[in-house]
């Protein structure tokens, strides 16, 4: 018999069972996107399970990142990390806005707060850093920096969800932060997004940006987007926030086999917890030094594949490299050598709620042997 695929992610869904009376009664209100009833509703819940004063929810999580520019009316120059997923760089490009890549500190994978200052030019307006892997950035050191230049500070939270730093939200860090709810997050709205604010005047103005810039029937005050959540998606997003704490749970007791099967092995690097840091488990990276472990990375990735364990080269490769940032100064490796160290050692192994035993100990034995 075929060996089961152990897929790298999967995701958290809600029981159809109790699904349909809220697309019943989504079906009876006809009310189907534009700020309805489970959209308040969702906003609210998340405003109270994250810990944030303000929420709005978008349909995915690259039209935040987009939003939070133009809210903050961002130009010139933004501060932000090469290692991280193409939506973070691309939300600077749509805004006709120059990234700056700068390294990333070697053990949390997060940007390197000593090399932030070197690269302020007079262009900078703000920076742009990402809680890699759920893992909170230096905010501290990054606001210092911040405000010692007059810079914005926008977090790309993505991998973030529900993450504290001695019981604060790490939302709560810098002007504003988004979050993705893709498929393949730690929760999920199917597709979708927020941007987390600190005060009602700025999440008045993200509302009318993600709705075409509408402040009335008849009145529009910019020139704004359409990134609305529709009911459906808010209605899947309600009830999957009510189990997303078992399953986080559950992605500790997967973390906690890794780490304790792999700690030990020559050439292996896995992350640890920090210590006050509410984690989510989002991912379970591992770096690979090739000449202690006798494979390279994508040896050990290739072997995985053939095993039936589906791995991620993530990130690989690094933003900095796609043909639309290459010619940048600041994207050259000789100025990113840890962040292209990083990219080519990375594997992030099969990470979910319901991985059963079997298939942790499948994943752990091919990297074991």
């Amino acid at each position: 018999m075929e060996k089961k695929v152990i897929t790298v992610t999967s995701p958290l869904l809600p029981s159809l069972e109790e699904f349909m009376p809220y697309l019943q009664d989504i079906w009876g209100r006809k009310w189907l996107t534009n700020n309805g009833h489970y959209h308040q509703e969702l906003e609210k819940a998340l405003c109270e399970y994250l810990k944030v004063p303000y929420i709005s929810l978008f349909t995915n999580g690259t039209l935040p990142l987009m939003c939070a520019l133009q809210a903050l009316r961002i130009t010139g120059e933004v501060i932000t990390t090469p290692y991280s997923f193409v939506a973070t760089t691309h939300s600077l490009w749509w805004n006709g806005i120059k990234p700056v890549f700068v390294d990333i500190d070697p053990e949390t994978c997060n940007l390197d707060p000593d090399k932030i200052e070197a690269a302020i030019t007079p262009k900078t307006t703000a920076i742009m850093p990402v809680h890699v892997y759920g893992k909170p950035c230096d905010t501290e050191r990054i606001q210092e920096i911040a405000d010692k230049y007059g810079l914005k500070v926008i977090y790309d939270a993505a991998h973030a969800f529900g993450v504290e730093v001695n019981g604060k939200s790490i939302l709560e860090a810098g002007d504003m932060s988004t979050l993705s709810f893709h498929a393949t997050k730690v929760y999920n709205t199917v597709e979708g997004g927020a941007l987390v604010c600190h005060d009602e005047q700025t999440k008045k103005r993200i509302d009318y940006l993600k709705n075409f810039g509408f402040a009335g029937e008849t009145t529009v005050i910019a020139p704004g987007i359409n990134g609305k959540m529709d009911e459906v998606r808010s209605a899947y997003g309600l009830l999957n926030l009510k189990q997303v704490d078992e399953a986080i749970e559950a992605r500790r007791q997967v973390a906690i086999k890794y780490r304790e099967a792999l700690r030990d092995v020559k050439g292996i690097r896995v992350v640890e917890d920090m210590p006050g840091v509410r984690h989510n488990y989002s991912y379970f990276p591992i770096f690979i030094d090739a000449e202690a472990y006798g494979m390279t990375r994508d040896e050990l990735y290739f072997k995985m594949k053939e095993n039936g364990v589906l791995g991620r080269r993530y990130f690989y490769p690094l933003i900095s490299e796609f043909s639309t940032y290459r010619g940048l100064e600041s994207a050259r490796p000789e100025n990113l050598p840890v962040a292209t160290k990083i990219a080519d050692c990375v594997i992030c192994l099969p990470m979910y709620y319901n991985l059963t035993k079997e298939d942790i100990e499948r994943v752990i034995n091919c990297i074991q042997k």
